[in-house]
């Protein structure tokens, strides 16, 4: 590791005091890692101080990024509808990503903006905000979705395919002493790139998963 790259870190623009909206306040200006310069802003979490459950993607796309909102594009009305369809009320639950800034490769015409999987580097370097999250939201449940959130909450081992589905022990992300519980399924995003024939079997997967939280918050 370079020492560039060790300074890859959020931990300095994170505020001394307040609560979420001082945290969303300081994090779009976040320089912590080189994503900021592309990206058209910080995407920061949404939803219920008080939520129970809350959700962990991996990073903004590309409407997320331009309108500043986590899951507003076509991802979030998969999650949304599984969401309702598992028994659980969209408006009471909070939803992050693991990396707040859009990555992404141009290439066409019209140079589309395409998602590019962020790095553990990147993923460490955003991590202060996530552990902040967590704590002032305090949910009951929490939810990776995807390899990337997974990760960032359970470490470089986690594996969807592996670990989906069941309640693990969730360690702190800022070296407290409280641990929480965790679901783990796939993103939202793999429903929408499954080929027909397996498109619905995914968005099955996607449900029953998010069920499984929900019988924890029963």
């Amino acid at each position: 590791m370079t020492a560039a790259e060790d300074r890859y870190d959020a931990t300095p623009y994170l505020p001394g005091r307040g609560g979420l909206a001082a945290l969303r306040e300081a994090a779009a200006g976040c320089h912590g890692c080189p994503l900021h310069r592309a990206a058209t802003q910080t995407v920061f979490g949404a939803g219920g101080t008080s939520a129970r459950l809350l959700l962990v993607g991996e990073q903004p796309g590309d409407q997320e990024d331009r309108k500043g909102q986590p899951f507003v594009g076509p991802a979030g009305g998969v999650l949304n509808r599984a969401l309702e369809e598992a028994g659980i009320d969209p408006d009471d639950t909070y939803v992050t990503n693991a990396v707040k800034h859009f990555k992404f490769t141009q290439s066409g015409p019209g140079k589309r903006r395409i998602h590019k999987a962020p790095d553990l580097r990147e993923m460490r370097a955003c991590r202060p905000w996530l552990a902040a999250e967590l704590r002032l939201v305090d949910p009951d449940v929490v939810v990776a979705l995807g390899a990337t959130a997974g990760k960032a909450l359970l470490g470089p081992s986690f594996r969807v395919t592996r670990d989906r589905g069941v309640a693990l022990p969730l360690p702190p992300l800022d070296g407290g002493d409280d641990e929480g519980v965790v679901v783990a399924t796939l993103h939202p995003s793999a429903v929408l790139r499954a080929d027909d024939e397996q498109r619905a079997q995914a968005y099955a997967g996607l449900v029953a998963d998010l069920r499984v939280a929900g019988r924890l918050l029963a």
